[in-house]
C-alpha cells in the first residue's frame, strides 16, 4: 500500500484533490463514478418546479492507507442536514429495532436514574424516547431543526447542533459525560471524522461505552448496495478501518454485533484503550469475515463497478418492457437510495409514474432530479399498477406486508438490489 501520507487534518491532498478523512493519506483507489447528482434527500417542493435541481459530483474512493470508503466531500454538511427531510419514527421496522437496543442497552450496561446517554443525530427522538420513559436521563444532539423540533414536542430533550469536539467540551466541562453515547448511522454522515471521534472520547465517562451503528461495507460491496451511496453519507465503514479510527483516539473496540438493518450492518461497541472491558470473541469473527471477503486487500473493491452497470441495464430493461406492454408502474419509498437509483438509471416518470410514502413530510413534494411526484399510499389503491417498485429494498418485508393488497388485482413487487427481481 501507498505510504505517502498528509496530516491527519487534511490540510495537505495528493495530486487528485484526495485526502483520507481518517488517516489523511493521500493516496486512493475509485470504487465508483455515479455521475452528477442532485442531493438525495433534497426533496422538491412546487415552487421549485420551474428551477433545475443542483447537481454534484457523486465519487466514491478506497483509501489506500486505512482501506476507509469514502465520498469525495463536495456539499458543506450544514447544507445538508440544518433541514431534513428524513424522520426516523415512519418506520415500523426501524422504531421496534431501537426500542429492543434500549432494553438491551440499559440490561447490560445497568442503567438507571443516576446514568445518563447521549445520542448523536438523534433525530425525532425515536430511540431516546424508550430511555427517557424508563426514567434514565437522556440528551440528544440534533442538527436539523425540523426534526429536533418533533423530538422536544414529544419529551426528547434535544440540542440543536452538530457534534463535534467543541460540543463535547462543553458537555464535560458542564458534567454531562455519558456512561452510553449512541451514534446510529451517523458516523457515515460526518465529513470531519477525527473531529467527531475526539467529541466523542470527550463525552465519555472513564467507564462509560460507546455504541455506534454503522451500514456493513462488506454488504455494500458483496450484495452491490450502490444505491446507498449519496452525498450526505461520507465514509462506508468496515471493522478494518473504523478499529484504525478509533485508535488514533484512545478508543478500542471490545464488541462486535451484526445486524440486519440497512441491508446489513454492524453495531461496534467501544470503550477507552485503557478501559477495563474484554474483548468478545465476536470482535475476531468480525474481522476474520472481512479478509475472507478480501476487505484488506484493494482487489475486492475493483470488480464493484461493472456489477453495477449491469443492474442498471436489467433494471432498464425490465421498466422498459412493461412500458411497452402498457403496464403501469410506481414506486414505494421516497427513500434517498431510491433518488441515487432514479437519478443514475435515468428513471423519470416516462419508466415509473410517481412514488408513495407514507411520511407527510414527503408528501406533495418531488423527487429530486427524476421529478417523479410523491404521493400518499392511497394512491396506490386507487391506480392500480402492475408493478410496486420497492426503493427502501432493505425494508421489503414490511412493505410488501403494508402493500399485500396489490396482489387483489394481480400487481406485483420489483426488488432492484442485489439485482432486479420481480417477487413470484
Amino acid at each position: 500500500m501507498a505510504q505517502r501520507r498528509a496530516s491527519v487534518e487534511g490540510v495537505v491532498k495528493g495530486s487528485s484533490g484526495f485526502c483520507c478523512r481518517a488517516c489523511g493519506g493521500v493516496d486512493a483507489t475509485l470504487l465508483i463514478d455515479l455521475g452528477q447528482q442532485p442531493l438525495a434527500n433534497d426533496l422538491v417542493d412546487a415552487d421549485r418546479l420551474d428551477r433545475p435541481d443542483p447537481t454534484y459530483p457523486l465519487k466514491v474512493r478506497v483509501c489506500e492507507d486505512c482501506l476507509l470508503v469514502q465520498a469525495d466531500a463536495v456539499v458543506d454538511a450544514s447544507e445538508i442536514f440544518s433541514d431534513y427531510s428524513y424522520f426516523s419514527s415512519f418506520s415500523d421496522t426501524w422504531l421496534a429495532h431501537a426500542r429492543r437496543f434500549a432494553v438491551e442497552a440499559a440490561e447490560r450496561l445497568h442503567l438507571g436514574s443516576t446514568s445518563h446517554v447521549i445520542e448523536i443525530a438523534s433525530n425525532d427522538g425515536y430511540l431516546l424516547r424508550n430511555f427517557v420513559e424508563a426514567g434514565i436521563p437522556s440528551l440528544g444532539i440534533e442538527p436539523a431543526h425540523n426534526v429536533a423540533a418533533v423530538a422536544i414536542a414529544a419529551g426528547v430533550p434535544t440540542e440543536v447542533r452538530f457534534f463535534g469536539v467543541e460540543v463535547a467540551r462543553e458537555l464535560a466541562s458542564s458534567g454531562r459525560t455519558a456512561d452510553l453515547i449512541v451514534a446510529n448511522n451517523v458516523l457515515a454522515h460526518v465529513p470531519e471524522l477525527n473531529d467527531f471521534l475526539a467529541g466523542i472520547e470527550l463525552a465519555l465517562k472513564p467507564e462509560g461505552v460507546v455504541s455506534i451503528e454503522v451500514p456493513h461495507v462488506l454488504h455494500l460491496i458483496r450484495e452491490c448496495q450502490f444505491d446507498t451511496i449519496y452525498h450526505e453519507h461520507y465514509s462506508y465503514c468496515s471493522l478494518i478501518a473504523l478499529e484504525r479510527a478509533v485508535e488514533r483516539h484512545g478508543l478500542r473496540v471490545f464488541d462486535v454485533e451484526t445486524l440486519e438493518t440497512h441491508g446489513g450492518s454492524l453495531r461496534i461497541w467501544l470503550t477507552r484503550a485503557g478501559g477495563g472491558r474484554s474483548a468478545d470473541d465476536r470482535v475476531g469473527v468480525a474481522r476474520l469475515s472481512e479478509r475472507a471477503a478480501g476487505l484488506d486487500t484493494l482487489a475486492a473493491y475493483a470488480r464493484f463497478e461493472p456489477r453495477v452497470l449491469e443492474i442498471r441495464s436489467s433494471l432498464l430493461g425490465l421498466l422498459e418492457h412493461a412500458r411497452q406492454a402498457n403496464q403501469r408502474v410506481v414506486a414505494y419509498g421516497a427513500a434517498a437510495k431510491g433518488n441515487t437509483l432514479m437519478n443514475f438509471c435515468g428513471i423519470d416518470t416516462r419508466l415509473v409514474e410517481f412514488v408513495a410514502d407514507r411520511s407527510p413530510h414527503k408528501q406533495h413534494r418531488w423527487m429530486p432530479g427524476s421529478r417523479i411526484p410523491i404521493k400518499s399510499p392511497d394512491a396506490i389503491r386507487e391506480a392500480r399498477p402492475d408493478f410496486v417498485l420497492i426503493l427502501p429494498w432493505n425494508l421489503r418485508q414490511e412493505i410488501t406486508e403494508a402493500l399485500a393488497f396489490i396482489r387483489d388485482w394481480g400487481g406485483r413487487f420489483i426488488v432492484p438490489i442485489p439485482e432486479p427481481v420481480v417477487l413470484p
